[in-house]
This record gives C-alpha cells, sequence and structure tokens, in this order.
C-alpha cells in the first residue's frame, strides 16, 4: 500500500458515507454546506460538501473492506496491513508536517502534532451537485453618473412645493329645535268687570350663536402643524435612502457591515 491507493480509497469511500477512519490516525470527515451569499451578497454559491480531518477515530471498518475486495483477501488480513502503514505514515507526518493525499489534499501537523486537513480547491465529494453552478443577482451596475442623475432627480422633487390640502368642510351643529309655547289658559272673566286682562305675550325665542372664529382658527393651524410634520418625516427618509445609495456605491464594505453579522461578513469577504 502506498499514499496514492489511500487516498483513492478514502475518496471512494466518502463519496457515499460522511465519516472514513484511519486506524491509529483519525477520521475524514464530509460535511453538507447549504448555499450561501458571496461577492458581497450579489452571487449564491449552491451546495457543497466540505472534507475536514478530526482526531476522533469512528468505528467503522469501510477502508479494511474495500481493501479486502480489491485485493481478494481477508478483512482481517487487510486491516493488519492498513494499521502497519498508517501507523508509518502518522510517524512520518510528525517529522515533515505535511503529507499530500493526492486528488484530495494535504494532511498537515502542527507544532504540537495536532494534525488537519487542507482540501484541494477544486475536489468535488458532492455528485448529487453536478452541474450546479454559482447565480449571479447582479443585472446593472449602475455608473457614477447615474447615481448622480437619480440624486439630483429626488432634489428637484423635494424643491417642489406640494400642493396645498383643501381645507376641511365645517358643518355648522344644526339649531336645537325649540319646543311648541303653550298655549295660554284662558282667563275667565269676572261678571262685574266691564275688561278681562290682556293675554302674557310669548318669551322671544333666543337663537343660538355661531362658534366664534378663534376656533376656526385653531382647527386650521392643528391641521397646517400635522401636514408639516409629515412632509418633514418624508423628505428625512427620502435623504436616508439617497445616503444609503451612495454610500453603496463609494463605502460596500461599510454597508454589509451594516446588513450582516460579523460571521457573515468575514466568510462573505473571504470567498
Amino acid at each position: 500500500m502506498d499514499i496514492d491507493l489511500l487516498a483513492k480509497m478514502v475518496k471512494e469511500v466518502v463519496m457515499d458515507h460522511d465519516v472514513v477512519t484511519l486506524p491509529g490516525v483519525g477520521s475524514f470527515v464530509a460535511e453538507w454546506v447549504p448555499s450561501t451569499f458571496a461577492d458581497r451578497g450579489y452571487t449564491i454559491l449552491p451546495p457543497y460538501r466540505k472534507l475536514y480531518f478530526s482526531p476522533k477515530q469512528g468505528d467503522d471498518t469501510l477502508l479494511a473492506q474495500l481493501y479486502a475486495r480489491s485485493n481478494d483477501i481477508s478483512q482481517a488480513d487487510a486491516t493488519r496491513i492498513l494499521i502497519d502503514f498508517l501507523s508509518e505514515m502518522k510517524e512520518v507526518l510528525k517529522v515533515k508536517k505535511t503529507i499530500i493525499f493526492p486528488g484530495l489534499g494535504r494532511l498537515r501537523a502542527t507544532m504540537e502534532n495536532h494534525f488537519f486537513f487542507v482540501a484541494d480547491e477544486d475536489l468535488d465529494i458532492y455528485p448529487a451537485g453536478f452541474g450546479l453552478q454559482p447565480l449571479s443577482l447582479k443585472t446593472h451596475e449602475e455608473t457614477q453618473e447615474e447615481v448622480a442623475q437619480a440624486v439630483a432627480s429626488l432634489a428637484t422633487l423635494l424643491q417642489k412645493e406640494p400642493e396645498p390640502e383643501p381645507e376641511p368642510v365645517i358643518e355648522p351643529e344644526p339649531e336645537p329645535e325649540t319646543a311648541p309655547e303653550p298655549a295660554p289658559e284662558p282667563v275667565p272673566e269676572p261678571e262685574a268687570e266691564p275688561a278681562s286682562e290682556p293675554a302674557p305675550e310669548p318669551e322671544p325665542v333666543v337663537e343660538p350663536e355661531l362658534k366664534p372664529e378663534k376656533e376656526k382658527k385653531k382647527k386650521k393651524t392643528a391641521w397646517s402643524t400635522f401636514w408639516t410634520i409629515i412632509l418633514v418625516l418624508v423628505v428625512l427618509v427620502l435623504l436616508a435612502a439617497i445616503a444609503l445609495v451612495v454610500a453603496g456605491q463609494f463605502a460596500p464594505e461599510w454597508i454589509d457591515s451594516l446588513l450582516y453579522t460579523p460571521e457573515e461578513y468575514e466568510f462573505l469577504h473571504n470567498q
């Protein structure tokens, strides 16, 4: 057995399994990664599987089974051959600090002899993702002249005075209905007196006074203040939108730092 054969066996097994154990050394682990954003959020990368190394050892015998079938030997003999080769490879790795697995990547060791794996950039261990390509969300990249024209047009719209809102029509309050005057009771005429007392005159109806002019002015002032506040809020929102558009052209990294968490920001800029 040599390192080329071991690399081919690991790649063949990892296509169908998530963990491949190297007895006495550790395990190769394949992890599924969902779709992610790149290029400052303008590109969607397809899902894939990444391969890394773990010092933990599993209890599988996948490599020994594959080697036994390929060489028509017993699994016990295959396990012995595999353990002897991996033990020697581990000692070499501690001295040279790097062992290349052709078609997979590099298994490396730190100064404290902690092992880690660096996969090849073109490593593909996700057959289900064959044919998937990154999707770009860029449709049209605005130039500085187009941005300047858009800002100028927005400024022109803001300078135009808004049309005055029609004043609300205040309907006069209906006058209260007056109760009918009671008919005067007839005064009996005394027999001895030649003339009767005159009937009492009806009391004049007092019409309700109209609302004073001050109340109308107060209502007009309240409406004017309300619409002024609405207009100021709209102007502030438009100015904020303009500022974000300009900042997105000249300081996109700052905009990304606001839109993403530090982990997402670091991941996006490392792609």
